[in-house]
Order: C-alpha cells, then structure tokens, then sequence
C-alpha cells in the first residue's frame, strides 16, 4: 500500500513537471503567430477569458425556470444560481463578445457573510488555472511589465489586413516599455521581439491584482498605476523614461487578467477616477506617459449599506454609469445552506472557541435545523395570503407540494422582492453558534436541540433591538416544531422492523381496494377468497392522513390510478415513492399504528426486558442505517419519548 502511495505521488509530480514545461514555452514574434494560426482563442481579451473559463466547465439548465447552474462555482458556491446567471449571461457573455458593458465595472453587492468574497477568490483561483491549460494559455510579450499581448506589435496600419487574413481583431497598443525596447532594442523589427508563455498568479504578480483601500493621508494612486523609479531617474534624467518607471501597480500587473476592488466604494474619488479611464477607455494615466492600454476585469464589492449611499448621491453619477450591479444574496434553499455549513466545517477550525468542528460528530437534521433557522432570517413575508414563512421556505427548498402551494408559484414568490436574501443571519453567526453548543455541552456529539439551544442565547449578543430579537425567537420556535415532526418520523421508521415491505404491503392493498372502487368491482378477500365490496375503511384513512376529504376522494382515487397508468404504459412499476402526497400517506398511517408502541417503549423509565431489546434495536439502527452515533440516538429516543408524552 505504501509502496502504490509513493508511486502515485511520483507519477502525479511527473505530470506537474511535465505542466510545467508547457508553460516554459518561448519563441519568436512568428512562432507566435503560428500559434495563433492554430488558435485564435490565444489572443482573447481578459472578459472573452473569463467567460471561457466559466463555460468550459459547462452547466445544466432546469427545464421548468429557466435557470442555469454553472458548474464552474458548484464546489464553493450554494443556493445562488440566480445571480451567477446574471454574472454570465448579463455581463460576461455580452463582455466576450465585446459589447458595451465590458467597459463596466463588475460589482458585487451583498449582506457580510453572503459570499461576495469567496466569489471573487474562485474567479482569481479559477484564472490562475484557466491561463495552465490550453484553452486558457496566455503568452505575452517577454520582459514587459504588463504581460502583453504581442499581437500590440502590429503596427495600426496592418490591423485591418491581419483581420481580413487571421479573422482576429487587434485591440490595444504597446505599453511605454514595450515601445521603447522595440525601437531602441530590435530596431523596429518586430520579427526580433521574444514571445513567452505566463502564467497568472496573484503572488507572482502576474495578470491577478488586489487593491484595498487603506489610510487615505498614506495611500498613493501609484499603488494602481505605478510610480518612478527614484534610482533609475538619477541615471536617465527625466521622468518620461519608460526605463525610469515601474509599471507596478495594481492596474499594470493585472493586464490581461482580472483586478479585485476591495469595499470598492470606501476608497477616495482619486482612486475611483482611475477606475473610471480604466472601464471606460481601457486605459491607465501614469504621470508624464500618455495613455497606456489596459485589459483587465474590475470587479469590486462592497456591502448594502455602502452601496445604497454611494447611488444614492447624485454626484457620483459619472461613477455609477460605468458599474454593473451584481446582487449576492444570502442562500435561500435549506438544503444549500447545509452545504456551506459543511463546507465551513470540513476545511477550517474556528478560532473563536478554538474547537475543530470536523472531528465531532454532528447528528443528523443538526445541520439542517441551523439552515431552517438561517434561511427563515432572511425570507420575506409573501403577499399571497395565508402563505406562512415556513411553507414559503419549504417551497424554496423544493418541495413539489406544501398544503395548497406548489412549485408553480416559486416564481411569483421570487419576483415579489428584488432584494430578498439582502438581510437576515449570516452563515458565520451560525457556525459560531454550532461552536458554542459543543464547548458547553463538553461532548463529542451535538445534536438539534443542543444548537437551538445555542441560538436562542446568542440572540441577546447578535442584536440589541427588542423587535427583532422577539421575531428570531420566534423563528427558533418554529424550527423546533419542524423538528419535533421529523424526530418523531425518524424514530417511529426506525421501529418498523420492515419499513418498506410494510409500506409496499399497504400500497397495494390500497391500490387493489382503490381499482375495485372505480371500476365498480370488487376485490378478493386474502383470507377467505370472497368476493368482497372494497375496502372504505381502509383507503379512507390512508387518505385522511393527507387531508383528503369525503367530497375529494374520488377525484385523488383516479388521479392515483392515472399515474399508476402512465407509468405502467412506460414499463415502469408503481412504487411508494411514485406519488409524493401517497407516500406520506402512508408513511402517516403505519406511523400512526405504531405510536403507541413507540410511546410506551421510549418513556419507560424501566423498561422490561422485551422493551429493552426494543430500544436497543431501534437505536441500532438509528446508528448504523441513519448517521446517528450512540450518544445522539439516545437522546433522540429520550427526546421523542416526552415528545409523545405530553
């Protein structure tokens, strides 16, 4: 086993190597050219790029939205789809192809904790490997300062014939230093200039920039646009030199890549102004050059509060044009909040109670009841009446039917508020909750209730307002109680010895009595072997588990016959999970005829022998088929056992 780890590990640096070696290539402005030849894609601008590098990873669309879900961010990013679609297909689709709006800033507008940050490092992360591969291989101009694109080596008058021949539009002119060295270096001869392939790298510096506003008396617009070299102009003498400057800043290193704008819109009008010619014109103003070209993708964020200052004050007119708003919402699908707990989790410690979440055991729903909980924070009440919080996040989450509601008005409910998900509790009060729950309980298993314990004391420190601790508290209320019904169906499945032979017993009975019943026939008596009218009883309270009534019974009755139907017409059986509404059904019903088998067995403070064994076997089963550990599948049997004693 060691030895194939070794061999594995070798073979792996073999190919890092063999990686490395591509990206070593270098040659001729005419080697160049035959690369270009052979891909036109070489010479992409930095949003053309940006937009591959999303696209390669390819993406699924649903059917029934409409919405597209990226792969490229499926990893790090959950529960918003919707606003990458408006990155892609809004600004980065258009962008590639060289429209208008690539002279926009990219910015990214969202509650602390919503995720802005992380998707602005996966877009670095993402074109520091895109510029690796060959797709996304970037070669430039060897020993400019801004990684050129050596295609700027074509003097303007040729441009137009190189378009009729290679089907490739040159865009852009040689920086200062490129200038320079062709005409003082090469003599002109663009056929002498060296080509080489880079590699983007935020620590090298190359073709990756960061900027963060900082003590404004301190910061220098250098730090965006270079700034002289003090020694160098002691020996060439003036300051027009390329060779006297240091194309340096932040603007100047992420030609051809992407530059990250940290809380954009806190940073000085100087700062900005720059940001303004580099949308809008593609160029950087250093001091005493003329305007040099820049390609490179801004994108900036910052906060809602920030954000609705900055547009609101007419003054900033100028820099509000050249900005495309992206808003990050916080996720609003439990499901995908479960995700980034887990993500958090798996990849980190967290230091406010100095307690590494991923070597505790956390017990089933746990995770879950922290995103209810999260996801409620930040949900809208709908103007639909009789909508409640908790179907209306039952929905988002993607259940096919809650009461009288169904998928078909998610999109109603999406387009009720454009800023739904801008406020609410953030991911990191949550994980710092989980955290707490695990340092006073001192054990190595935290459960549901242990965390909604946890999140009702920590309203007091998370907000001083009165009214709006009382409407959390009230959340916390309302996940109990969807909790309280999933503990007990937990616990009371884990007490059918054969759950699904059970169920699949009680489908089709319910299926034979229902057939009989609306063909006006009669079913076979399993005892006997009569001739039997259908069984009423039986079917009714199947379906009154669900809320069918005497007057709707029929028209379920025949819907379930359809799609017993429609599949059989496919050559696919009807099963318990063929139906959504009938499986719950009967899921209630055997439930129901086991409450009080499961509520004597779990409150016994001294169970008998046959209880015991009872007990013992439930909760081996709640730990080797459903994800508890012993300590958690206890607790969980104690708790159901009040539960279903009140």
């Amino acid at each position: 086993m060691a030895h194939q780890k070794q061999a594995d590990f070798l073979k792996r640096a073999e190919e890092q190597r063999s990686t490395e070696g591509k990206l070593a290539w270098e040659g001729t402005f005419a080697d160049y050219l035959s690369l270009v030849e052979a891909n036109p894609h070489a010479p992409a601008l930095g949003h053309a790029r940006m937009h591959g590098m999303v696209m390669q990873a390819g993406f699924t669309e649903n059917p029934e939205t409409k919405v597209r879900d990226y792969a490229f961010f499926k990893d790090e990013m959950f529960g918003l789809e919707r606003p990458l679609q408006q990155l892609v297909d809004e600004y980065l689709c258009p962008a590639a192809r060289r429209l208008d709006i690539r002279k926009r800033i990219l910015m990214l507008v969202g509650p602390v904790g919503g995720g802005k940050s992380t998707l602005v490092t996966l877009l670095k992360r993402g074109m520091e490997r895109y510029s690796k591969m060959d797709d996304g291989a970037v070669y430039a101009i060897k020993g400019c300062p801004m990684h050129e694109e050596p295609l700027h080596l074509i003097p303007e008058e040729l441009r137009a014939n190189f378009k009729t021949e290679f089907g490739i539009h040159i865009e852009g002119d040689l920086c200062p230093v490129c200038r320079y060295k062709l005409k003082h270096e090469h003599g002109g001869k663009i056929d002498a200039v060296q080509v080489h392939r880079v590699a983007f790298s935020e620590r090298n510096r190359i073709g990756i920039g960061t900027f963060k506003p900082a003590d404004p008396k301190s910061q220098d617009v250098a730090e965006l646009t270079g700034s002289v070299n003090i020694q160098a102009l002691t020996e060439y003498g003036i300051e027009s030199d390329p060779r006297a400057y240091n194309f340096d800043g932040e603007l100047n290193i992420a030609n051809r890549g992407m530059m990250e704008f940290i809380e954009m819109l806190k940073a000085e009008k100087r700062f900005l102004y720059e940001l303004n010619t580099v949308a809008g014109e593609q160029t950087i103003k250093a001091s005493r050059f003329a305007l040099i070209y820049c390609d490179v993708v801004v994108v900036a964020h910052t906060n809602e509060y920030e954000y609705n200052s900055y547009f609101g004050n007419k003054e900033n007119e100028a820099m509000i044009d050249r900005i495309f708003v992206v808003r990050v919402p916080y996720n609003l699908k439990v499901r995908e909040e479960v995700k980034i707990y887990e993500k958090l989790i798996a990849q980190s410690e967290v230091q406010d109670f100095n307690v590494d979440l991923s070597r505790v055991h956390i017990a089933p729903n746990t995770l879950r009841v922290a995103s209810m909980f999260a996801t409620l924070s930040r949900l809208k009440p709908s103007k639909k009446s009789g909508l409640s919080l908790v179907t209306k996040m039952k929905l988002y989450d993607g259940e096919k039917q809650v009461g009288d509601w169904d998928q078909k008005h998610v999109r109603e409910l999406h387009e009720e508020y454009n800023d739904e998900g801008m406020t609410g509790v953030s991911p990191r009060f949550i994980i710092n909750r989980l955290s707490s729950a695990l340092v006073r309980g001192g054990k190595n298993c935290v459960n549901p209730i242990d965390v909604l314990r946890a999140l009702r004391d920590g309203l007091t420190e998370y907000t001083s307002n009165d009214e709006e601790r009382r409407k959390l508290l009230g959340f916390v209320d309302e996940v109990r109680k969807e909790f309280d019904e999933t503990a007990k169906k937990e616990v009371q499945r884990a007490f059918v010895y054969s759950y699904e032979e059970n169920a699949k017993t009680l489908l089709d009975n319910f299926l034979d009595n229902v057939d009989a019943y609306c063909n006006k026939a009669k079913v076979k008596d399993p005892i006997t072997g009569d001739e039997v009218e259908p069984d009423e009883r039986l079917m009714r309270s199947i379906e009154e588990q669900i809320g069918v009534t005497e007057n709707a019974k029929r028209e379920f009755r025949e819907g379930v016959l359809r799609s017993v139907a429609s599949l059989s017409r496919r050559g696919q059986p009807f099963t318990v999970g063929s139906d959504e509404r009938l499986k719950e059904a009967i899921e209630k019903k055997l439930f129901t005829d086991l409450k009080d088998v499961v509520k004597i067995t779990t409150s016994t403070k001294t169970p008998d022998s046959d209880q015991l064994l009872k007990i013992n076997a439930v909760a081996d089963r709640l730990v080797n088929e459903q994800g508890y550990c012993t300590v958690c599948a206890n607790e969980l049997l104690r708790y159901v056992g009040t539960l279903l004693n009140r």
